[in-house]
């Protein structure tokens, strides 16, 4: 029997932060962990849009403790004030999950190109923001949600804000190879300190959610939104279905230290196994440089690793 979201074990008295919470992948992972008794901290974007989350939540799981918390990536700042005002003193989990996917070329507020500002550097600045309270949650695990498209684009190093030339897509499997780099890059640091933190990614194969309508949405493509949503309803997995690697990233016994989870059929249905890295997301050399590079773009140091 594959790995459902019934599988998870108990998770009371255990705290979990999860970015993007207010839809798709991210709000089916935040319930399911409330259900199992997590205290879930709902990090969102839209005040509005995560209350109504939040009230969704407490309306299918009425026993859960959950709250929300606002979060832009796009603003170090924003990442800075969430995890100096966030009311706990350890964590348990941090599904590094919210991101943008094949959007029209912007910067974020403190001049990074998006996809990578978004799903990498915000990404990597709150987790190392947040690394004292990890550590100090025995068994911690983050989870940072990447995704096949990682095959489709290396990183620059020369290059990480797509200066040169921005190609929606290449950069967006840019920002998913950044974050296997950084799974794997943070997993050996704290092995190497020995610490008791796993460092783990997961993705969702192909899920029907928001995340692949809203590139063609902002680029003012409404034809190419609706072809787009058209063939995401007709092939795409549940939202539920599509969360459960995450889930299995986040709480299942025995989960090792950079790891890459998925769906077992094609990476694109099925219940959770691993997942195959191109070579490129398993390179120790461009792990360290794009850690380095990361420090000096966000000035946030991961102290004790």
């Amino acid at each position: 029997m594959s790995w459902t979201a019934r599988s998870i074990p108990d998770q009371s008295g255990r705290t979990a932060v999860v970015t993007g919470a207010n839809s798709g992948i991210g709000y089916v992972t935040a319930r399911e962990l409330a259900r199992r008794g997590a205290r879930v901290v709902l990090a969102c974007r839209s005040e509005q849009r995560g209350a109504l989350a939040l009230d969704r939540l407490m309306s299918q799981v009425p026993e859960a403790r959950a709250e929300l918390r606002l979060l832009d990536l796009a603003d170090l700042l924003s990442v800075r004030d969430f995890a100096r005002t966030l009311p706990c003193e350890r964590l348990d989990l941090l599904i590094n999950n919210a991101g943008l996917m094949a959007v029209p070329y912007a910067r974020t507020a403190d001049g990074f190109e998006m996809q990578f500002g978004v799903n990498h550097l915000g990404h990597f600045a709150l987790t190392g923001l947040l690394l004292e309270r990890l550590l100090a949650a025995p068994g911690a695990r983050v989870v940072t949600v990447a995704s096949m498209a990682h095959v489709l684009s290396n990183i620059d190093m020369s290059d990480l804000g797509s200066e040169r030339r921005y190609r929606p897509m290449a950069a967006y499997g840019a920002s998913k190879t950044a974050n296997l780099l950084f799974v794997r890059e943070l997993a050996h640091r704290a092995d190497n300190k020995g610490l008791d933190l796993t460092s783990t990614a997961a993705h969702p194969g192909y899920a029907r959610t928001e995340l692949q309508t809203k590139g063609p949405r902002l680029a003012g493509q409404p034809r190419r939104e609706r072809i787009t949503k058209l063939v995401t309803d007709a092939v795409g997995a549940s939202a539920d279905q599509g969360a459960a690697p995450v889930l299995y990233a986040a709480t299942a016994p025995y989960v090792q230290s950079d790891s890459f989870y998925g769906p077992r059929i094609l990476a694109v249905r099925g219940g959770p196994g691993s997942a195959w890295r191109a070579p490129w997301a398993r390179n120790d050399i461009a792990a360290g440089q794009l850690w380095a590079a990361s420090e000096r773009l966000t000035g946030v140091t991961y102290r004790g690793l």
